[in-house]
């Protein structure tokens, strides 16, 4: 799963904690990690979905506006019969 920077960046400011992603296959599972630039990202729970059932709350915690910011970034997306809600978060640095 790649993440952009930006995104990254949002993230370890606590500011993201959901990202989306369609697939034809998962490349992350509940509970694993992910190196990215920013250091170890933890997966938490994922959530198989319909896009249509992104609420606002969700999209916020995406990173985005607003349900629509979330239909028009989707719609950039390589096709795929699986979607999933995924929470992310980078551990505390103590």
């Amino acid at each position: 799963m790649l993440l952009r920077l930006e995104l990254l960046e949002a993230i370890k400011a606590g500011k993201v904690d959901l990202v989306f992603r369609r697939w034809s296959r998962p490349s992350v599972k509940p509970g694993g990690t992910l190196k990215t630039r920013l250091g170890v990202l933890s997966i938490g729970a994922i959530t198989d979905m319909d896009p249509e059932a992104v609420t606002e709350a969700d999209a916020k915690r995406a990173g985005f506006l607003d349900v629509a910011d979330f239909r028009k970034w989707l719609d950039t997306m390589k096709p795929g019969h699986l979607f999933q809600r995924i929470e992310v978060s980078f551990p505390d640095e103590t």
